[in-house]
């Protein structure tokens, strides 16, 4: 067996509300059943770590840990019972589970002690992830492009896909165009809905959702997004409303504004602490509230046909990427993110 690198350098969550680690860890001597090591090459930043590293689902008893859950690289090793994927192949690593085996997750080492870590980990340069977090590609695939499809793409189709369960011509509002919103507002575009209304709070991604297919956009900090929906619609009802924003009056006017048998799915994760308003008797005649997890997307089957649909340029990612960062710079990064400063996704590059 392929000797393992015994150290990988890493970003770790060592306490909630405050900046991540970087420093060298430890990694486990050898690889236990359904353990794959891989060498990452890029890893996205998720929403979903921003609220990890702010606590936005409560105290977290795992601390410390290794972060990360969008990712590409390249297989090192192997361990017993792992069958779909080899050595050197190229992959791209998720968060939600698709083929193969669910192994135990890795347990690493950090100035003598145990480092926790889930199934799968981005956030360093060599990682031990689970062979059903891992869904091998051809090796030409762009390293950049391939890491989105481990959430930002496969959450964005999966939630225009089988939550919203989106028709031709149908009207969807996309509150919050990050990451994952853009990609929503791309995968409604190939649905031909209409009208799509990007909302957000940074004219920079407003400018990118329409250039991804938004018919309209507004700015929330500028105009009442109520308001500004009823006008473009008219006397029309609205079909889908999709927050990403997990703020609760968003997710109360969403389910306000769509019509009697309308869709609110809820992509975005309130604050553990927070509540939401509603009557619930519209859900008693056809309107539905749905919590989306990532899209319900089955990477090993879902991941190959969109990377069909992009290899056949009839969908781009590409303006998507916004900036790219050294592991080093990891903190700025996530700054980047929540001042606006990126329109996009933003990538680490190792």
């Amino acid at each position: 067996m392929k000797k393992l690198p015994k150290f990988s350098k890493s970003a770790i969550l060592v306490e909630q509300q405050q900046p991540l680690v970087v420093d060298y860890i430890e990694l486990p001597s050898e690889l236990s059943y359904g353990q794959v090591l891989v060498e990452i090459i890029v890893s996205g930043i998720c929403g979903s770590q921003i609220g990890e590293i702010k606590g936005v689902k409560g105290p977290d008893k795992f601390l410390p840990h290794l972060l990360g859950h969008e990712g590409f690289g390249k297989v090192l090793s192997i361990g017993p019972g792992v069958k779909h994927v080899s050595n050197n192949d190229s992959v791209i690593l998720h968060w939600r589970a698709g083929a193969g085996i669910q192994s135990d997750p890795p347990v690493y080492k950090w100035n003598g002690k145990n480092l926790n870590a889930g199934w799968v980990t981005t956030f360093n340069k060599y990682a031990v992830i689970s062979e059903n977090r891992c869904t091998r590609v051809k090796n030409d695939l762009n390293p950049d492009i391939g890491a989105l499809f481990g959430c930002a793409i496969t959450t964005g189709f999966g939630v225009v896909e089988n939550n919203a369960q989106l028709k031709i011509g149908e009207s969807v509002v996309i509150f919050g165009a990050g990451g994952i919103g853009l990609n929503i507002v791309q995968a409604a575009k190939l649905k031909t809905a209409y009208p799509i209304i990007a909302i957000d709070i940074f004219k920079s991604r407003l400018d990118l959702a329409e250039k991804l297919g938004a018919t309209h956009c507004i700015n929330s900090k500028e105009e009442s997004p109520e308001q500004e929906i009823n006008k473009i619609l008219g006397d029309n009802s609205l079909d889908v409303f999709i927050d990403n924003t997990g703020i609760s009056n968003v997710i109360e006017t969403g389910y306000r504004l769509v019509k009697k048998d309308g869709r609110v799915i809820l992509v975005g994760v309130p604050h553990y602490k927070s509540m939401v308003s509603l009557n619930t008797l519209p859900l008693h005649f056809g309107k539905s509230l749905i919590g989306s997890h990532g899209g319900d997307t089955v990477p090993n089957l879902d991941i190959p046909r969109y990377i069909n649909l992009y290899r056949n340029k009839k969908i781009s990612f590409e303006d998507i990427i916004s900036s790219h960062f050294p592991l080093e710079s990891i903190n700025k990064a996530i700054e980047a993110m929540q001042d606006g400063k990126t329109a996009g996704r933003v990538l680490i590059n190792f």
